[in-house]
């Protein structure tokens, strides 16, 4: 477990590196009192294990811009991803403005040629969201304008790019727009958004998307909210809100995708887990990690668990073992 004495950490993204697991995550001083709070006051730590379980600590990676309101990541550097080209790795993370309040979030990179020194891009953001497809800031239905968590992969087949987004699409219902998004790139820095990836109309908003390939399967991941379940979600047959890891199944990473069952890798007994990321563990099997949101009590825990094997049945479906 990643537990701080002095700090509430919650969303978090890996980068393997030989025996070497690094750990990403948002991070924030519990000297503020409320967690409430720890959005607007963050930065990105980071933590290196062999084993997913027995974390050391390493210099932060990133934070907020200082001394510049307008620049695109001043206000908050959230979730986001890293992916090694060559010998130089790219985070990816969430960026949003000062000057805007951090009402309006838009992707921006850091590169590092050993996961400790980072330095940005000069060109930040790198990718925004595109009105054609997808909501923009209209706090009449909405509390932002949603273009965060990126997930970034290289297509097996092409010299092509992918990223994922949570994202709200720009049609349906106000309370079914959650979507994941997509941008495509042949070079990690020219971006060209495209239409959403997925967008099924069950949910507000759909966070921290994953793609992993398991067995002959692609597996997308995202987190949900109980309290952001469409109205219309709701109402179908066999619907029971959860607030957790949702997970949809293709033969090929560009999908279609679909949902098996009710979806959910957690259920009651994982209650509090939130933004789960699947990793391969040093004996080759999956686990999944999350961050423990509140607890039992109803006290926001604000640290990551340790791993939790997942089991792949013959059909594909997944489930965690007990």
């Amino acid at each position: 477990m990643l537990q701080l004495t002095d700090k509430w950490v919650w969303d978090f993204w890996f980068a393997v590196d030989g025996e070497d697991y690094h750990m990403f995550y948002l991070q924030a001083d519990k000297a503020l009192q409320n967690p409430d709070l720890r959005h607007w006051n963050v930065s990105v730590g980071h933590a290196v294990s062999k084993n997913l379980r027995d974390w050391t600590l390493l210099p932060d990676a990133i934070a907020p811009t200082q001394g510049d309101d307008n620049a695109p990541d001043s206000f908050t550097t959230w979730t986001g991803c890293v992916i090694k080209v060559g010998a130089e790795w790219y985070m990816y993370y969430t960026g949003t403005k000062r000057a805007e309040k951090g009402l309006v979030q838009r992707v921006c990179l850091a590169k590092s040629p050993d996961l400790i020194h980072w330095t940005k891009h000069d060109s930040n953001p790198v990718v925004e969201l595109d009105e054609r497809w997808y909501d923009g800031l209209n706090l009449d239905y909405w509390h932002d304008a949603s273009w965060r968590d990126p997930w970034v992969m290289k297509d097996p087949q092409t010299d092509l790019y992918h990223m994922l987004v949570t994202c709200r699409v720009n049609r349906g219902e106000p309370d079914g727009r959650g979507a994941i998004g997509y941008a495509s790139s042949t070079n990690l820095l020219d971006w060209t958004v495209g239409d959403a990836f997925l967008a099924p109309g069950w949910f507000g908003e759909m966070e921290v998307p994953q793609i992993e390939k398991i067995g002959d399967r692609y597996y997308l991941f995202c987190s949900v909210s109980t309290r952001f379940h469409s109205a219309k979600h709701k109402a179908e047959p066999g619907c029971e809100p959860q607030t957790g890891v949702k997970y949809f199944v293709a033969d090929s990473m560009m999908g279609p995708y679909e949902c098996m069952g009710n979806g959910f890798l957690t259920g009651p007994k994982q209650d509090g887990l939130y933004s789960g990321r699947l990793i391969k563990g040093p004996d080759q099997a999956w686990y999944l990690l999350a961050f423990m949101g509140n607890d039992a009590q109803g006290q926001f825990a604000g640290n990551i668990i340790d791993p939790i094997k997942v089991v792949v049945a013959d059909d594909g479906s997944l489930s965690l073992l007990d």
